[in-house]
């Protein structure tokens, strides 16, 4: 496809979906929701664990920082 068409079809593609109406299903996207909230929380916890022992002293960065 050359890129005239190319930038036709997407740009048809682009309409549509900005022009029509879905209904949203509210039930899957609440399981999807759900689920998320369970992984999010193990994985908050898992980095919250990891920067517990930090020690700023030894940060190889912290030459690079900007301090003021």
């Amino acid at each position: 496809m050359g890129r005239g068409r190319q930038k036709a079809k997407q740009t048809k593609v682009a309409r549509e979906l900005k022009y029509a109406s879905f209904e949203p299903n509210y039930e899957a996207l609440q399981r999807e929701l759900g689920s998320a909230r369970h992984s999010d929380v193990a994985t908050e916890s898992r980095h919250e664990s990891s920067y517990a022992n930090y020690d700023d002293e030894n940060d190889p960065y912290s030459d690079w920082s900007d301090e003021r």
